[in-house]
């Protein structure tokens, strides 16, 4: 209802008009606003003073005015330190900081200045020492006898020694065991070969690494051929100073990561076998042939495989006797094992030897036709196919007469 002549309304009280009461609420809380703009003021003020007392922090640490921490001397304890691929200068330092090497990143980059091959340091593990200064940290680094060797499995390597013209040929496990040693107190300390043939035999297979597609026919191999194969060709890493699982893992592992990028076991789908069964092919192809010859020889294993027929491959006979040789005796072959192929039909149980890439690739993709035979017909290690027996036979009586074989 409107009001209009001011009927009902108390002329002592205006509605339009704000109490005395209401006034003095709207002064308190227009105080308490200035008081909290105040503050805030006050926050920024720090906040801008702390940033620019940083920056200029940081400005003097570019410029190298201020100071940094560092140790005296070349150090104490063994440190063993990992430089990952990649690897900047800057982030070298950091990995020694972090393992207690030096006492501080700068004391690392400002003592790098002074020497450009810190810029080449290669990626692998380094035996340093804790609390070194930074001088003596670069000098270290860049020193070959600091880096632990590398690695290096070539293809067709099997993981135990092999007997050669009266000389050893080390194994897989020989190369690890060598590479595992580290220097402390003056005295070096190896894995023995046969505490990590041990670990390799008796570890369970999933705590080695082993990949979900060759843990079935891992665990149902013998425990001395089971890691056969898993090792690739390949330059690997290994730190020292762990133990036999902690080493064969990590190799493995990055083997998995290799075998991966060859093609094992996202490219193996469409060649009717299993991802094993490839790899099993592959170090039957690096075995029996040269690499110009790899995609050839795999064609012959997937057409007798398709009819059921032997393999008679003499490197699959002297996997078990521990040779190189080409030949194999008429005894050999009358010897009965999964791995004769002589004898038993089908591929052998395991790999005979770590595969390369270029093997993993033949037995991805065989070289097509129905070759069947094939024999080393030239010293250089060139084989002659044969699409029947009768062409095979004049091909290995003429590989004779030339002294090839």
């Amino acid at each position: 209802m409107s009001d209009d002549l001011g009927l009902f309304t108390d002329p002592e009280v205006d509605e339009r008009r704000p109490l005395k009461r209401d006034r003095e609420r709207e002064k308190t809380r227009a105080k308490a606003k200035k008081r909290k703009k105040t503050i805030l003021w006050l926050v920024v003020a720090l906040v801008l003073a702390a940033g620019a007392g940083g920056a200029y922090y940081g400005y003097l640490e570019l410029r190298g005015i201020g100071s940094y921490d560092d140790f005296a001397g070349s150090g104490e304890a063994d440190a063993i330190v990992e430089v990952s691929d990649g690897d900047v200068v800057s982030k070298i330092a950091s990995t020694l900081y972090d393992n207690g090497v030096i006492a501080s990143a700068r004391a690392f980059i400002e003592a790098s200045k002074t020497d450009a091959r810190v810029t080449s340091i290669q990626p692998g593990f380094y035996l340093m020492k804790t609390k070194m200064s930074g001088q003596e940290a670069v000098a270290r680094m860049i020193d070959p006898k600091t880096r632990v060797p590398a690695v290096q499995i070539v293809g067709g390597l099997k993981l135990t020694d092999i007997q050669a013209d009266g000389k050893t040929v080390p194994g897989v496990y020989s190369q690890l065991a060598a590479a595992s040693c580290t220097e402390k107190d003056g005295q070096k300390k190896c894995l023995s070969t046969e505490e990590i043939k041990a670990a390799a035999e008796q570890t369970d297979p999933v705590a080695l690494g082993v990949p979900d597609w060759a843990l079935a026919d891992v665990k149902r191999a013998e425990p001395q051929f089971r890691l056969e194969g898993l090792i690739m060709r390949g330059v690997y890493q290994v730190k020292p100073g762990g133990s036999a699982v902690e080493l064969l893992r990590s190799v493995i592992v990055s083997s998995v990561q290799k075998l991966q990028g060859a093609g094992i076991p996202g490219g193996t789908m469409n060649t009717g076998f299993r991802p094993y069964e490839v790899l099993v092919i592959a170090s039957l192809v690096e075995k029996e042939a040269i690499e110009k010859d790899f995609s050839k020889v795999s064609q012959v294993i997937y057409n007798r495989m398709k009819i059921s027929q032997k393999l008679e491959f003499d490197s699959t006979v002297n996997y078990l006797l521990n040779q190189p040789h080409i030949r194999t005796s008429d005894a050999n072959r009358k010897a009965q094992s999964p791995y004769n192929t002589y004898q038993s039909v089908g591929l052998p149980p395991t790999p005979i030897g770590s595969p390369s890439q270029q093997a993993i690739a033949a037995a991805l993709n065989p070289e097509g036709g129905d070759i069947l035979f094939f024999v080393k017909c030239q010293k250089d290690g060139t084989s002659c196919f044969a699409n029947n027996l009768d062409a095979h036979n004049a091909n290995d009586l003429k590989a004779r007469q030339e002294g090839v074989f």
